[in-house]
């Protein structure tokens, strides 16, 4: 059978603040790991928030060109003048 050999004080110090920052490490690791998960949940959250509101806003779009183009007929829109010209019709060429 081998001899058993006795560690000095120092060595055994150095093992266990080894042992310990290897622990703190992992715990780090397992908190940042938490902490990715839920930002990335929250990110996840903004997107489906703003795809919403964006199809909204497309949606409330639609219903006032819709509405705009009952009243006015077919035309363009110049948003730096402010000015509508209607589509010539058939009926105004004539």
């Amino acid at each position: 059978m081998a001899e058993q050999i006795q560690f000095t004080e120092e060595e055994v110090t150095k093992i266990s603040q080894l042992r310990q920052d290897v622990s703190e490490v992992f715990t780090q690791l397992g908190q940042l790991s938490i902490e990715k998960e839920r930002r990335l949940k929250e990110i996840d959250d903004l997107i489906a928030q703003g795809i919403k509101k964006h199809q909204d806003l497309q949606k409330v779009e639609s219903e006032l060109f819709q509405s705009l183009n009952e009243k006015y007929g077919d035309g363009n829109y110049d948003p730096s003048t402010n000015v509508f010209t209607p589509t010539p019709t058939e009926k105004d060429s004539e």
